[in-house]
This record gives C-alpha cells, structure tokens and sequence, in this order.
C-alpha cells in the first residue's frame, strides 16, 4: 500500500439523502496566505485524486517557474476500490426523458439517474463547510473539475449556480447528454448576466481522438467555448483545448495538469485557441 504524502480520506453522508462519499483531501505544505488557500474540489476522485494530488505537489513548489501555487484538494469520490462508481450516474446528470437519453453501452436502461442538483447541494451545504473548517479557504478562488459526465454536471452546476465556484473545468463534457436541456440551462445562464454580470473562468478542454465520437463530443465542446466567449463582457473568461494525439482516458494526466495552471492563473481575456 502506498500512501500519498499529507493526503487522507474520510466518510462524508449528504444530509439530504444520506447519500454516502469518500472524501479525499490533499494538503499543502506552506502556511495559507492571508486570503486562505485556493481550493480545487476535483470529481470522480477514485480515478484520478491520486494524478492531481501528485501533480499540485510537484509543480507548486516553484509557482514561479510552473505557474501552479498550492491548493487545498478535495476529491470526491465513492467506498469502492475500482475507478468509478455506478453511483455517479445519479449524482452528475439532470433529470432527462427516456427518450433524449443516449443509448447505454451495454444496451440495458439506465440505472438512477437524475441527482445532479442534490449533489450540488451536498457539495455546497455539507462538503464545503467541513473543509472550511480545517481549513482556511478563499471563497474567491474555488475551482471545480469533472470529466466526461462529470464535465457535464460542471457545466450544469455553471448555468444554474454559477456563484458556487470562480473557475469551472470541463474536460471531455458528455454535453449529448441531455443536450437539449443543457442548452435551455445555457440559454438562461446567458440571460440572467443581462442583469447580473459574474466573474468566473472556464476551461472546455477534450482530446483530439475523441473528435470521431458519435456523440460529436470535441464539435460540441468547441461550439459551446465559442459561444460563452461572447458573453466575456458579462464577466464570462473561457478558453477551449484540444490535446494532440489524446483519446477519452489519456488526456485526463495532461488536463489535470493545464487545469491546476488555469485555476492558478488571475482574471483576464482569455480567446478560445488549440493546443
């Protein structure tokens, strides 16, 4: 058993639907600023807690060089010893009509689905405080990450609640998920900075293997980047990746690490580019 320096883990119950998560914390090793340390709430910590705990660890101790200063990471994750958990469908997509859904893998319906919002009342409500208290926190400077479904309820949690968090990443969004009531969420979100402007940061970021997916994963990642570019007047930075030569999987290493630099960065125009 190998354990990660000055990481641990813990059982945390939503109080809502006593849904239950295994929480992961990386700590940094340098006191917090005056602010409060930056932190990263990070899903599906199962698979790759371990790959940005390791990243933050490495490229934080020379901000200067790396661009990446220390953070407080929280993992969530599910009390399984595999990579991912049947759970997650529940917990990242919103309640869609049998009949928008896309086709399971396996050609069997789909299990519970539809918790997206509860989960990011857990996120808010329960998770959030526990960490500020052991922890001292900038509210400024919170970031989250998700992937493939995950990217997708980052981007809801985006549209609907966009004051939770001041960066968003998005990698690989399952955005076909659902797609129609994804755009009404967007369609909204644009809406609503009409008359309240926020500030947040979004990275959209997919690997270049993925473009030959039926889903039209990268085309719809891109067409969304472009259109919240044009929201950059009401607060709105975003800024879209392509990885060269990475696939679904592969491009999670490569993402963590551009992600812990986006989050690292300050406010300013960002453009919507390769890399």
């Amino acid at each position: 058993m190998v354990t990660l320096p000055r990481t641990e883990q813990r059982i945390l119950r939503s109080r809502a639907e006593n849904r239950e998560y295994r929480i992961f914390v990386a700590k940094p090793d340098v006191e917090p600023p005056p602010s409060g340390y930056p932190v990263i709430y990070l899903l599906d910590a199962n698979s790759v807690f371990g790959t940005m705990a390791e990243a933050i660890r490495l490229q934080s101790r020379r901000p200067e060089k790396t661009g990446v200063v220390p953070a407080v990471i929280v993992g969530i994750g599910y009390d399984t010893e595999g990579p991912f958990s049947n759970a997650r469908y529940y917990d990242f997509t919103m309640p869609v009509p049998a009949a928008e859904l896309p086709q399971s893998p396996r050609g069997t319906e789909w299990r519970e689905l539809g918790g997206a919002d509860a989960f990011l009342k857990f996120i808010e409500e329960d998770l959030k405080p526990e960490i500020e208290r052991e922890f001292s926190i900038d509210r400024g400077r919170q970031t989250i990450f998700g992937h493939s479904l995950g990217g997708l309820f980052v981007l809801h949690a985006l549209f609907t609640r966009p004051g939770t968090f001041h960066t968003y990443v998005a990698g690989s969004p399952s955005i076909h998920w659902g797609k129609r009531i994804l755009l009404e969420e967007e369609r909204q979100f644009a809406s609503r900075l009409e008359k309240e402007p926020c500030s947040v940061r979004v990275l959209l970021a997919v690997g270049e293997r993925e473009k030959d997916h039926h889903s039209h994963m990268n085309d719809n990642a891109k067409e969304l980047a472009e259109r919240l570019s044009a929201l950059a007047s009401r607060g709105v930075r975003v800024k879209f990746h392509e990885f060269e030569g990475e696939g679904h999987v592969s491009v999670l290493p490569v993402l963590i690490s551009r992600a812990l630099r986006f989050a690292s960065e300050g406010d300013q125009q960002l453009e919507v580019g390769r890399s």
